[in-house]
């Protein structure tokens, strides 16, 4: 009998030093924006960490107050500086954000009969303008700032389809419930949709910079030890070069 409870104290010692040496699983809020980036950048991370990520894609807004609500996330990868500035003036970051990327804006469509220009947008032709919610979103909100510079706000704003993020948007310009849209240059240029439908750029003078920030996230009593080795990893060489492959700069 003492044989056996030996035995069985022997396998939970092991189970458990198997178990320390496990890396912890690292838990990273994402702007929609970043979905596709995010992917080969966690990917590269694994690869040369070991250590596993977790994504949770969402608008910048919504993550936003997620983590107000106390989210177990361990690194906000957002799509402005808004944001993540906010939350460290609210006490919940390591340190203030620092800008890892700009974002550009693209005008897209899946509508084989629509060329996509600022122009189509006033015509009959267009129905449905997809957005990403400027409230939540900022690519929704450089997508406004895009329209009231051609003087066209008012005009299509009843045209205006808003997505809770850019996620979404892209999904009412991919079932073409909106004949066309407003999305990340990132979209179109990842492996799942480069070469579908057709896309212009726009200027980057018709709106605000997308800077494009990130924190670490304090965690009470969870404090992950790998997020300053993401962070780091983020302004890597490795991790710079992904990203202009996505369009960022």
């Amino acid at each position: 009998m003492k044989k056996h409870i030996y035995l069985f104290i022997f396998c939970c010692l092991i189970a458990l030093s198997c178990k320390e040496k496990q890396p912890e699983k690292l838990h990273i809020a994402v702007a929609a924006n970043m979905q596709f980036a995010m992917k080969d950048l966690t990917k590269k991370f694994t690869e040369q960490s070991g250590i596993e990520c977790e994504t949770v894609i969402s608008s910048s807004g919504k993550l936003t107050a997620q983590i107000k609500q106390n989210a177990p996330y361990d690194v906000f990868v957002a799509a402005d500086m808004k944001y993540p500035t906010e939350l460290f003036n609210a006490g919940f970051t390591t340190a203030k954000p620092k800008v890892y990327a700009h974002g550009k804006l693209v005008l897209w469509t899946m509508n084989n009969g629509v060329q996509p220009s600022v122009e189509v947008l006033k015509t009959e032709q267009i129905k449905h303008i997809s957005i990403a919610n400027p409230k939540l979103a900022p690519y929704g909100k450089a997508t406004v700032e895009v329209l009231e510079h051609f003087g066209m706000y008012e005009d299509v704003k009843d045209k205006l389809v808003y997505g809770e993020s850019i996620s979404q948007a892209n999904q009412f310009i991919i079932s073409n419930a909106a004949q066309i849209g407003f999305t990340a240059k990132s979209v179109v240029l990842s492996p799942e949709l480069k070469g579908k439908g057709k896309w212009i750029d726009l200027d980057e003078n018709l709106y605000s910079p997308i800077a494009q920030g990130m924190v670490i996230l304090k965690r009470d009593g969870a404090e992950n030890k790998n997020a300053q080795q993401f962070y780091d990893f983020l302004f890597s060489v490795d991790a710079k070069k992904i990203l202009q492959q996505y369009g960022y700069q």
